[in-house]
């Protein structure tokens, strides 16, 4: 793979497994040094395991942990990210959490939680970044293709990632300036744990069938699109990437 994110450095959200894994290593082979966040304890062994592909692939990375939902969390993640190997460039947010439930069941509590994991947490990412990545930076968010569907069971998820659309052209509009584009990725149903809690096998049926050959998606073919967001994709900016095999469009 060309070096082509060479001298450059990225921090990742939720980087250490799944998609923020995938992402991790796959900018850390365009050349970048990562910066792996994780959100606690129970986490960091994975996000170890991601350093350690990462080095035995000739990159270099480091983690720094924290609980994004609250600001001076994520504050203190940037400010060490940007210490870690003397500033940054790339900033991608992965986390995200799914609820798959009727709107007459949701609770107040799973709203609140929803919101503060794929809305609030996002919002204020997006804000340290623009603070803090160097001139001509990059910041990708991951939502999802359900913003462009229409269907039912998936409103506080796909609601609470929908603003992030918002923030993305505000962010775009604001640090265009700095040559700093702000996009989105938003994936289709994926292959990963991720994906099955919330899914019955028939929903896993309907969403196989719904993509172009019949299968989920696959997160080694989400990475190489947030990595050409981060190099030759630069005059995109205040847009969302729908990445999901024909599943659903605008």
């Amino acid at each position: 793979m060309s070096q082509i994110l060479s001298n450059k450095v990225a921090l990742v959200s939720g980087g250490g497994k799944n998609l923020g894994g995938v992402i991790s290593l796959d900018l850390a082979k365009a050349g970048a040094k990562i910066v792996i966040h994780y959100h606690s304890p129970s986490s960091k062994a994975e996000a170890e395991i991601a350093v350690a592909a990462i080095e035995a692939a000739g990159g270099q990375a480091k983690i720094v942990s924290g609980d994004l939902t609250k600001v001076s969390e994520v504050q203190r993640v940037f400010s060490e990210a940007n210490d870690a190997f003397g500033g940054l460039d790339i900033a991608v947010n992965t986390v995200g959490q799914v609820l798959k439930k009727p709107i007459l069941e949701t609770t107040e509590q799973e709203f609140d939680q929803m919101f503060e994991v794929n809305n609030k947490a996002a919002y204020f990412f997006i804000q340290e970044a623009g603070r803090t990545l160097r001139d001509g930076g990059k910041i990708i968010s991951v939502v999802t293709s359900l913003l462009a569907a229409f269907t039912g069971y998936y409103s506080v998820y796909a609601g609470s990632k929908a603003p992030v659309e918002h923030y993305t052209r505000a962010a775009a509009k604001e640090f265009g300036g700095r040559g700093i584009s702000v996009n989105n990725v938003a994936p289709g149903p994926l292959d990963t744990p991720f994906f099955y809690p919330v899914e019955s096998p028939e929903a896993v049926a309907y969403h196989k069938s719904a993509s172009m050959n019949g299968q989920l998606g696959d997160i080694k073919d989400i990475a190489p699109i947030v990595r050409f967001l981060a190099s030759e994709g630069w005059w995109i900016t205040g847009q969302t990437l729908f990445a999901n095999g024909g599943y659903t469009t605008r």
